[in-house]
């Protein structure tokens, strides 16, 4: 769920800079920014630790399968697992430190029950385990080729600055300078000014060109991470999925509450108020017939307001007009009752799921009260319309603006519950205004 726009995504954010405030173009810049130097560090990192991660599992793992023939089988290969689990989290911190990618914990082992039975049987049946051992077979060899690779940097700069240590050959070694070929017959040393400055240039090239090489390498190495380090989308999904019915229950319960005080302390007071009036006009009846028929007349303006109420009330649990005649009629009839003039506009194909419908009248019914009670606006205007599968609103108003979704408002419940399913809610409401809500629901008609 998103409540507002310009969200990014990936990792990389937070590096040495934005391209404005920099006189030099990125591809001079790339050689000394920290982020290709941490990307680099993160290339050298991967190979000694592939080895170690590889070693252990396949060790691990091949005797454990050689061993379940027997009882013991079961714990190593479960402790093998366990072992890339822990890997796992090493290498998440590794790409947060230095790839500033920021995956998240996968979920947590489900136990059974206490002991290591129950242990081993939730590290060997949780997916996460298995996939923190497909890296570990993956991550190895891609190490290898990062490495071969990333160290055409290494040769780049010493190349680059091959001018300032050229002299320690003939110096040190009895010879002119780097070898560039030898045989038994004769040898090429780079040695006069035009060689020297062709490897400086050669040089230059590599140190240029190697730090966008090294991004690619590592931006398999994100993809590595997040797609077998992380939680698996299936996962994910089923949290998301019970967070958003903790939403939904909490949702129906508060309502439930609200109508359960709108009822006992409106129409039920009022209902046992009238009772009691009837009982007095029916004692005086007798007695005082003029003033039995006040009470009555007072008594019959009490079933108007306590009628009206009740109506009220079922309009706000769901109007008979949105089940009747739909989006358009309803949508209209609360602008009508909006201390602000409202212009509703409705362009739909069909009606959506009667689920969707009732979710979008109330989100605009709420939308329309906030812009009543604090916007001071002047005038507002409605729009909904259908796009592939989403049903669009849209509430804007010209009032002083600054609704903020973050402030724990009642805008946060409402995005709290679009986003139950599968809803958003973006908000743009500059201070000053106007304030613009767009609100996205999927169609299910």
């Amino acid at each position: 769920m998103a409540t507002e726009y310009g969200h990014e995504y990936g990792y990389g954010r937070g590096d040495g800079g934005s391209a404005g405030g920099h006189r030099l173009p990125a591809a001079l810049r790339a050689p000394f920014e920290a982020r290709s130097w941490r990307e680099f560090g993160y290339v050298l990192l991967s190979l000694p630790l592939s080895i170690v991660l590889f070693t252990w599992t396949v060790t691990m793992v091949s005797l454990g399968a050689g061993l379940l023939v027997t009882f013991i089988g079961v714990p190593v290969l479960a402790a093998a697992l366990a072992g890339c689990r822990g890997f796992g989290a090493l290498e998440r911190a590794r790409a947060r430190g230095l790839l500033r990618l920021d995956v998240a914990e996968p979920e947590p082992l489900r136990m059974r029950g206490p002991g290591a039975l129950a242990w081993m049987g939730a590290v060997l049946k949780s997916g996460t385990s298995w996939r923190n051992m497909l890296y570990a077979l993956l991550q190895f060899p891609w190490a290898v080729f990062s490495f071969s690779v990333a160290s055409l940097w290494t040769m780049g700069w010493a190349l680059l600055t091959y001018p300032l240590w050229f002299w320690v050959f003939p110096a040190y070694a009895g010879q002119g300078g780097l070898q560039l070929y030898g045989d038994e017959h004769h040898s090429v040393y780079l040695d006069n000014p035009w060689e020297i400055t062709v490897t400086a240039l050669v040089g230059l090239l590599f140190t240029l060109a190697t730090p966008w090489i090294i991004r690619a390498l590592t931006t398999v190495d994100g993809l590595l991470v997040r797609g077998l380090l992380g939680p698996s989308p299936l996962s994910a999904r089923v949290v998301e999925l019970e967070s958003d019915r903790g939403v939904v229950v909490d949702t129906a319960a508060a309502d439930l509450r609200r109508i359960e005080r709108d009822l006992h302390d409106g129409a039920q007071a009022r209902l046992v108020s009238l009772a009691m009036d009837l009982g007095l006009a029916k004692e005086k009846l007798q007695e005082d017939p003029r003033a039995a028929a006040r009470m009555v007349e007072e008594a019959h303006g009490e079933v108007k307001t306590a009628l009206q109420e009740l109506r009220d009330l079922a309009r706000g649990i769901h109007p008979a007009v949105l089940t009747d005649r739909g989006l358009d009629a309803a949508l209209s009839s609360v602008a009508s009752r909006c201390t602000v003039p409202v212009r509703v506009e409705v362009d739909l194909p069909t009606r959506p799921a009667p689920a969707i419908e009732g979710i979008a009248y109330f989100t605009v019914s709420e939308l329309l009260q906030n812009i009543s009670k604090h916007s001071r606006a002047r005038s507002a205007s409605v729009d909904v319309w259908h796009t592939e599968d989403r049903l669009m609103l849209q509430v804007t108003d010209d009032g002083v603006g600054g609704a903020d979704v973050s402030r724990g408002s009642g805008l946060a419940g409402l995005a709290g519950r679009l986003g139950a399913v599968d809803g958003v809610l973006v908000v743009d409401s500059p201070t000053g205004g106007p304030t613009r809500v767009i609100a996205e629901l999927p169609w299910r008609a």
